[in-house]
């Protein structure tokens, strides 16, 4: 049995809200970020093409509608990869758009005492 351990890995005044702060964590790059009131941390890597996903943007996407609606949604809660722009939920890592040809890689993360701890 694999024991997890929590790791602090930035203050949290230093994590953005607009974009990620990417932290090594044993040689993995780790993106964190605080969006829409909650801590996300994502593996820097993207699995369509190895893009640093991080440097992407954070968003919104358009959801299917009728014709002649236009219906935006998840803003904040949308990763955009910087070198072909597919999207990624930050909730799960899947992609939003449906093609399943794999998902980011998600880590536990939480806020304590001002400190924010990755969970690996």
């Amino acid at each position: 049995m694999r024991v997890r351990e929590q790791r602090r890995v930035a203050a949290l005044e230093d994590v953005p809200t607009d974009g990620f702060l990417v932290v090594d964590v044993d040689g993995v790059e780790i993106g964190v970020t605080f969006s829409q009131g909650r801590l996300y941390a994502v593996r820097n890597v993207c699995p369509h093409m190895g893009a640093p996903i991080c440097r992407g943007s954070l968003g919104g996407t358009m959801f299917p509608s009728e014709p002649g609606d236009l219906e935006f949604g998840l803003e904040g809660l949308v990763l955009r990869c910087p070198w072909h722009a597919w999207e990624f939920s930050l909730e799960d890592g899947r992609t939003v758009c449906g093609i399943d040809r794999g998902r980011l890689r998600m880590y536990p993360i939480e806020a304590r005492d001002g400190d924010v701890f990755l969970e690996i």
